[in-house]
């Protein structure tokens, strides 16, 4: 098929209404007119993230092969990339794609999750609305005065990143008042979403008339009817919010969290919501400049370009059938060895993680390669499970990782480093993993067969040139991606871009590169990192306001004040780390608690023996290590639902919940050893800085 369906349900729950009100006809057309618009640009922006790889190959290319580096190359992709991001929003809106918890809603009655979806929606288009507001007149100067980066290309991009996040929030709340038109029951709401959207709107048209033209007699009528809401801006001053404690706002803003997560509302709302409100009760309406210029920051970040360029890769390398070949080439780990599947398929899960960064696609693929193999061969189900979403999360830990990528940016601690601080601390998962496998299948021997049982049974596995030359073409793309990194050749983000151009390699060989497959991948890499920049916009907006009001300088002299050893207030966090992973999204996890956490590490790294830069690299690899946990943890663990997804119809989601915790058990220990043995995650750096 030439474009994915478009009936999928979203990613946390909450499914499209299964039978939306009849509209009049004209409100049915505008609504048509909405969606269509989304669709369009979710398919139409996929392509330029394989520009942006393109572009990076070029550049790297151009530089080594021809000493004659471009001045364009980096402006040009970190502007196709950002526009993909922001301009995904309306198709991420228009089906329900925004990460969020779910679990009230789930379990709530239908009455009730029907007012809670409505509470998230009004509360989510106020808050885009609100930035959308913001980022008006930034968006506006940036066009007048034609803002440039005033590097050697020169090019407009700050005015085209100014521009495409005031367009990209337009398109979300857009969408997101069609979408609200959907949850309303009665005639009478309807009317009244419709009246509230198109007030907002001609505001928004006034504020660009009262831009160009200046005040006038027309934009003063107008103000007069948002005259009574004038109040709200100075509540935070009626209040005297300042003059309570940061610690009691540090408590209001987490329960906030909590509230505005548990009924269901996006996350990225969420914490844009609670960003939003802080700055006008600390700072009244001109506060709403720090919430737009965290968010412009976010956009300018290179390194962030890696990220839909990794998820590209691995959605290439997944639907070209590599993992198939590169399990049966990994064949030979089996041997006569009893539970040498289970320890073929951590192998084979150690070469994937090198290969895509991303544990989603990883834990899927091995769930549909390996399971059934594993089950068909009489291996013990449980076993099974474990060991494919234990071994499967090592996409967190091998580089090239995309939580680590995210991590250096939250805490500016160099990426190609902490890969090297990653790679000791994953083989020791993997071989925890692997001595558990033996020794369980010695002491159980019933939990799976040798390979002469197999082959007695007729069920053995010839190794033809086919899946040895997988194996060849797996450590060729590792190689190209890791070895551009350490040889310093391409930063990440230009090892990523030629991750993908290795990827299309493979699948071309494989006679996969097809212009379905192509669509298939770009899609998903669109979903994917829509799903998460908007997620990333709000977390960021949250922690640059708490840093501002004084939540940094609290939470460090909680830290450092505490009459422990370091190496406790190190566990407290990691058990803090614990505790939101039990309930919020890895990525915004890393953007609350990374800036907070890193320098309270970073000023602890004497006490605890370590270079302030180092002491960052650890802290990385036992935050990630964390999140492995996390990944796997019941009752959230994501790696538990992307297996149910692939398994038999007859695997029920608590059997996979209990197959988990000997691996979560093994990856506590891992994650005790690297913080008592820092050396363990720092060898590798040092000896390639030596």
């Amino acid at each position: 098929m030439a474009q994915p369906t478009d009936t999928f349900a979203d990613q946390t729950g909450r499914s499209m209404p299964i039978d939306p009100p009849a509209h009049p006809p004209a409100v049915a057309r505008m609504r048509a007119g909405i969606a269509h618009v989304s669709r369009f640009l979710g398919h139409s922006l996929g392509p330029l993230y394989l520009l942006c790889a393109l572009i990076t190959v070029y550049e790297v290319v151009m530089r080594y092969v021809f000493v004659a580096p471009s001045q364009w190359s980096y402006e040009m992709v970190m502007t196709l990339c950002a526009m993909a991001w922001v301009l995904s929003a309306g198709y991420i809106t228009l089906y329900r794609r925004h990460i969020a918890i779910t679990v009230v809603t789930d379990l709530a009655p239908p009455t009730l999750r029907r007012w809670l979806d409505l509470t998230a929606d009004v509360v989510g288009l106020l808050a885009i609305y609100i930035l959308l507001e913001s980022t008006l007149e930034p968006a506006l100067q940036s066009v007048d005065l034609v803002q440039r980066t005033g590097s050697g290309f020169n090019s407009p991009m700050p005015m085209m990143l100014k521009v495409g996040l005031f367009t990209g929030a337009l398109l979300y709340a857009v969408q997101l008042a069609s979408n609200l038109l959907d949850d309303v029951r009665s005639s009478l709401a309807r009317n009244i979403v419709l009246a509230i959207s198109a007030l907002l709107l001609v505001r928004m048209l006034v504020l660009v008339l009262e831009h160009y033209l200046g005040e006038n007699v027309l934009t003063g009528l107008f103000w007069m009817l948002f005259a009574p809401l004038e109040p709200i801006g100075g509540f935070g001053q009626a209040i005297d919010i300042r003059s309570i404690g940061i610690g009691w706002v540090t408590l209001a803003i987490v329960a906030l969290l909590l509230i505005f997560m548990l009924t269901g509302m996006p996350l990225g709302v969420a914490t844009l919501s609670v960003s939003i409100l802080c700055a006008v009760l600390y700072f009244g309406p001109r506060g709403l400049f720090l919430v737009s210029s965290n968010v412009f920051g976010l956009l300018e970040h290179y390194t962030l370009v890696a990220v839909p360029l990794f998820v590209l890769m691995s959605c290439i390398l997944e639907r070209s059938g590599v993992a198939q070949d590169l399990f049966d080439a990994m064949s030979i780990f089996a041997g006569n060895l009893r539970g040498g599947v289970a320890v073929q398929t951590t192998v084979v899960a150690v070469v994937l993680a090198a290969m895509t960064g991303i544990m989603g696609g990883e834990i899927v693929m091995l769930g549909l390669v390996a399971l059934p193999q594993m089950i068909r061969l009489g291996y013990d189900r449980k076993l099974a499970m474990g060991t494919i979403c234990a071994a499967g999360s090592l996409a967190t830990l091998i580089p090239p990782s995309i939580i680590m990528i995210v991590y250096a940016l939250a805490a500016q601690v160099p990426i190609g480093e902490l890969f090297l601080a990653g790679i000791l601390p994953g083989a020791l998962y993997a071989g925890l993993y692997i001595v558990y496998i033996l020794v369980i299948c010695r002491l159980r021997p019933h939990l799976a067969p040798t390979a002469s049982e197999r082959t007695a049974a007729g069920q053995g596995v010839e190794i033809g040139g086919n899946r040895l030359l997988a194996v060849f073409m797996a450590l060729l793309v590792i190689g190209m991606v890791m070895g551009s990194i350490y040889a310093g050749i391409a930063s990440v983000t230009e090892a990523a871009g030629v991750g993908v151009i290795g990827a299309c390699i493979v699948a071309l060989i494989r006679g996969k590169l097809t212009w379905n497959m192509m669509v298939e991948s770009l899609m998903r890499t669109t979903v994917t990192v829509g799903t998460i920049i908007w997620l990333v916009l709000g977390a960021v907006s949250l922690v640059g306001i708490y840093n501002v009001i004084g939540g940094a300088s609290f939470m460090r002299e909680l830290f450092t004040g505490l009459d422990v050893p370091p190496l406790v207030v190190i566990f407290l966090m990691m058990a803090v780390l614990m505790v939101l992973g039990t309930f919020m999204e890895w990525i915004a996890i890393v953007f609350i608690t990374v800036p907070i956490f890193a320098p309270v590490v970073v000023e602890l790294a004497p006490a605890l023996g370590l270079e302030p830069g180092t002491a960052a690299l650890w802290f990385g690899v036992l935050f990630v290590m964390n999140m492995q946990i996390y990944f796997l943890s019941p009752p959230f663990g994501p790696a538990c639902f992307w297996l149910k997804s692939v398994a038999p119809p007859d695997v029920k989601l608590q059997e996979i919940f209990v197959a988990m915790l000997p691996f979560i058990a093994l990856q506590v220990i891992g994650l005790a050893l690297v913080m008592i043995f820092p050396d363990i995650a720092l060898v590798l750096p040092r000896l390639m800085s030596n």
